[in-house]
């Protein structure tokens, strides 16, 4: 019965269409530059509490062909492009890129403003979409590799998503060939290393895993992203969320530790724990102590922290360890001694949008923009945490 279903399974996987290039709904913010090539739709395992991106959406894999027809697509607009960039064809630019959309097509237009926006950022790396793509099976993922690699030599990085558990399994021989293939970063979201808060918020993981995942993939030769969640464990597993990522952190060693700060979109599962009370939600400042604790406690390793996305607090919570420490504990100190008034200036600047900086809180016009949003609305030391959580959604 299941060696039918198998045979089933491969018979529709050879008959789906070509459609053309697909995107994925994300990538992370170091990306933005990248090419985006869809290996795998949406997301394996889809439980996580605090994410509502891939909900009611099934998960699938497509055919290595379908990727092969996408790198031909955009190779093509490439080669056009670098041709109309030449200077003794800059008469005919126009023209040139006129014909190749009408070569396309309309339905794959998408291909051609993907290359183009690539091709004017460069050309130096590719993200392969979607959740956890190193699910496909290691030949394939070699064959897209080389596939890429032939048609662009010139690329420098080439990244995708992993969840620990997929990397855990893998083995160490194919992950050192993928490696070699040219898969130069992975993205795992380890999000916490608490065993107590990965079983709340349904992560499928636990922080052995977590740390065994993180150790092959270094040993494979990867750079390794690793992202923590400030405010996941509320306000009961604080403590213990900085602590216990700490510690895993310190056993992997990872290039990069990016942090995202919890937010809670309504379609979420742990949106709804926190409207029925089940799930107490950390505000700014006690996820900022979380994260000074969590700093605190970085030991005997070289990673680079990354405050790369907007949903953080303090950008300036940036530097490499063990270089960088002191800095980024007194920029999270700094908003620690902030008296009330000053606090709520800032997190009101910073969650509308209008504050990037620790210096610009003390910038006159940008203040006064603020100070007339929080009289405006009428913000105060009662309202301003339930304030907070509603500017977030709009980043997510």
């Amino acid at each position: 019965m299941e060696r039918e279903k198998s045979i089933k399974r491969q018979k529709l996987k050879k008959a789906e269409k070509y459609n053309g290039l697909e995107i994925g709904p994300i990538r992370p913010p170091s990306e933005a530059n990248s090419l985006l090539l869809r290996i795998t739709r949406n997301c394996p395992w889809n439980n996580c509490t605090f994410c509502g991106l891939y909900k009611d959406q099934k998960f699938s894999i497509r055919p290595k062909e379908h990727l092969f027809n996408d790198i031909d697509l955009i190779k093509k607009c490439i080669t056009v492009l670098q041709e109309a960039s030449k200077p003794e064809n800059f008469a005919n630019q126009e023209l040139l890129i006129r014909n190749l959309k009408k070569s396309l097509g309309s339905d794959l237009h998408p291909v051609y403003y993907s290359a183009a926006n690539w091709f004017r950022n460069g050309m130096q790396s590719i993200f392969l979409q979607d959740a956890n793509s190193m699910l496909i099976k290691p030949d394939d993922m070699v064959a897209i590799l080389d596939y890429i690699r032939a048609n662009f030599p010139e690329v420098e990085r080439i990244t995708t998503y992993s969840r620990s558990k997929t990397i855990a399994k893998i083995s160490d021989e194919n992950l050192k060939r993928i490696s070699d293939a040219g898969l130069n970063r992975i993205h795992i979201g380890m999000e916490t290393g608490c065993d107590d808060i990965l079983k709340l918020i349904k992560k499928g993981v636990d922080k052995e895993t977590h740390i065994l995942a993180g150790q092959k993939t270094k040993k494979a030769g990867f750079e390794l992203s690793e992202y923590f969640m400030p405010g996941l464990g509320g306000n009961e597993y604080s403590t213990e969320n900085a602590l216990e990522t700490a510690d895993a952190f310190n056993q992997i060693n990872p290039d990069f530790i990016r942090i995202r700060t919890l937010a809670l979109p309504d379609a979420t599962e742990l949106a709804e724990d926190y409207k029925n009370g089940v799930f107490t939600r950390a505000n700014d400042t006690k996820m900022v102590e979380e994260l000074l604790l969590l700093i605190q406690n970085l030991n005997g390793i070289t990673s680079t922290i990354k405050s790369d996305h907007i949903l953080n607090l303090i950008s300036e919570v940036e530097g490499t360890l063990p270089h960088d420490k002191e800095k980024m504990l007194n920029a999270l100190t700094w908003f620690l001694e902030l008296s009330s008034q000053e606090k709520t200036i800032f997190r009101i600047g910073r969650r509308a949008g209008i504050m990037h900086r620790m210096s610009e809180l003390s910038h006159p016009s940008i203040r006064a923009t603020v100070e007339s949003i929080i009289a405006e609305e009428g913000i105060n030391d009662d309202n301003i945490d339930i304030v907070i959580d509603e500017k977030m959604k709009q980043f997510i």
